[in-house]
């Protein structure tokens, strides 16, 4: 039985509200549900989701927490560039990560969390301040658990350490992308009690010539050693993974924490013209054999592009991300908080198409109110 969660409109209840009390004519918590709910069923902009709260009748508005006609997109566009994107995003995180401490994961199954970042394309392209972000994501259950903006004139690694900080890392592995293999990320995560899984290129020269010696020689006295292999076979493709590990540089290489280092190959045949690619990428873990064999390395490796598959992909071409010029203000950010948060929800409560589950919400919108906690009264 699946555990139940904190529901999410107590959150939202939460959020302090910035503005006067004079003049406020909608409480902050029901636009804030108002937006999460028709998100749920597929309404993408704050112009569609304003005229989703007005097409359902009063008895929906109230259940919102409206005390009035709900408001029109003007009104809701103000206010949402107004809210606090740190409070949000910090309240948002710590409700996912009560979220996924209820729902554990099978025994012994690592919890691994992806670090990346994605470009809100049409906010940059209107100037917006801040549109590139980091996110911290739950390979297990696609929950976003900290969103940080990157500042324009910088890159991610400035903010890697503070989405870090935000999250807890006792017992878990971090994986990410070449860019964010630093010393001081490792040192960070290890200090912090997890453990992680980097991607080794050549922003490291000189470590990843020692791994790509290592795996140039047959194994030393005294080296363990394991070895994993996938093949795959959809989209028109063939794709084998090989990945292998090597424990000769722990006790040798300065790189913090540093328990093993690993090397993949891919290679993918494109089954209609019979084209190869292969790719050998390199790599470096504070996770020993015995917490983690080839075969689990492949699988953290793997499992980390979920973050691009599950949750990138999905705000891009189910909710339209990339083609929103919003720009003033908060809302960039705080309209992709809301996304990560209700594609998290529905990943939680077991959907796997968003595109369908979102249909489905948008034909029956009680049962968008009822996933994030809201019963309405019959």
């Amino acid at each position: 039985m699946v555990a139940q969660p904190r529901p999410l409109i107590e959150v939202l209840a939460e959020m302090p509200d910035f503005r006067h009390s004079r003049g406020k004519r909608h409480p902050l918590v029901a636009l804030l549900a108002l937006a999460c709910s028709a998100m749920l069923c597929g309404y993408r902009s704050y112009t569609a989701i304003a005229e989703w709260g007005r097409n359902y009748g009063a008895n929906l508005a109230q259940a919102l927490g409206f005390t009035r006609q709900p408001p029109c997109a003007a009104t809701l566009h103000t206010v949402l560039r107004g809210v606090d994107r740190d409070v949000l995003e910090a309240m948002l995180g710590v409700w996912a990560e009560g979220l996924l401490g209820e729902t554990p994961g099978a025994e012994g199954q690592p919890e691994a969390i992806a670090l990346d970042g994605k470009t809100l394309r049409g906010s940059r392209k209107q100037g917006a301040p801040g549109a590139h972000l980091l996110s911290a994501f739950a390979h297990r259950l696609g929950l976003t658990l900290a969103q940080h903006a990157v500042a324009d004139k910088t890159n991610e690694i400035p903010v890697a350490l503070d989405v870090l900080r935000g999250i807890v890392l006792e017992g878990r592995i971090v994986t990410m992308d070449a860019l964010l293999t630093q010393r001081h990320i490792a040192q960070g995560i290890v200090e912090a009690g997890g453990d992680y899984v980097m991607p080794v290129k050549d922003n490291q020269p000189q470590l990843l010539e020692d791994i790509q010696t290592v795996f140039a020689h047959a194994p030393t006295v005294g080296e363990t050693r394991t070895v994993a292999a996938t093949v795959d076979y959809g989209h028109g493709r063939i794709e084998q993974r090989r990945l292998q590990t090597s424990t000769v540089l722990a006790g040798y290489s300065p790189w913090p924490g540093l328990a093993q280092v690993f090397q993949v190959e891919r290679q993918t045949i494109m089954k209609k013209t019979g084209e190869r690619r292969e790719e050998v990428v390199a790599g470096v873990t504070s996770l020993a054999p015995e917490e983690a064999d080839a075969a689990c390395l492949l699988a953290l490796v793997r499992g980390h592009w979920n973050i691009e598959n599950q949750l990138h992909w999905v705000r891009d071409v189910t909710f339209d991300e990339d083609r929103s010029q919003v720009w003033c203000g908060n809302i960039p950010q705080v309209m992709a908080a809301l996304r990560n948060t209700v594609i998290g929800l529905m990943r939680w409560a077991g959907y796997t198409n968003m595109a369908a589950a979102c249909r489905r919400f948008a034909a029956q919108p009680t049962l968008a109110l009822d996933l994030i906690g809201i019963r309405l009264e019959n």
